[in-house]
């Protein structure tokens, strides 16, 4: 329990109401939920482990492996599906080589897929480590993920 107990810390008289916010919580510190973290948080809450995993997989704010240094997010609300956003989908993965909920094997990009982001706007648009790329077709993708491929050189 050494990563997460600076976390069960702040959880004195922690119960299964405080499940979530412990796995948010290890999850903000590790960027995942390690099967170590989950066997953890259930000896710390006196719970079953498939209690707890069982918890995590069903919210999908939770991951249980690591995120690529460029964290892809891939809007598929209706207006990003309706202006295209599965056909930017289908290249990013041909592109990066990964399907969404992957990481590449050198840990530089993973691809999440999201409900929606919130900037319908900007539609079809993806977000990398929070910044927002507007009304992304195949061709500017290509040169968005080029970008930051140059900044690892």
């Amino acid at each position: 329990m050494n990563n997460s107990q600076e976390i069960f810390d702040k959880y004195n008289k922690a119960t299964a109401d405080d499940l979530i916010p412990i796995l948010q919580d290890i999850q903000a510190d590790n960027g995942f939920l390690s099967e170590t973290s989950v066997r953890e948080v259930s000896e710390f809450l006196k719970l079953p482990s498939s209690r707890v995993y069982g918890v995590a997989t069903f919210y999908n704010q939770f991951r249980f492996s690591p995120v690529g240094k460029y964290h892809i997010s891939v809007c598929r609300g209706t207006a990003c599906h309706v202006l295209g956003s599965a056909t930017v989908l289908q290249e990013m993965e041909k592109i990066l080589k990964i399907k969404a909920g992957s990481t590449s094997r050198d840990g530089l990009f993973s691809i999440e897929v999201v409900a929606c982001i919130g900037a319908c706007g900007l539609a079809p648009v993806i977000s990398i480590n929070g910044e927002f790329h507007a009304k992304v077709t195949t061709e500017s993708l290509k040169g968005i993920i080029e970008e930051y491929r140059k900044k690892e050189d």
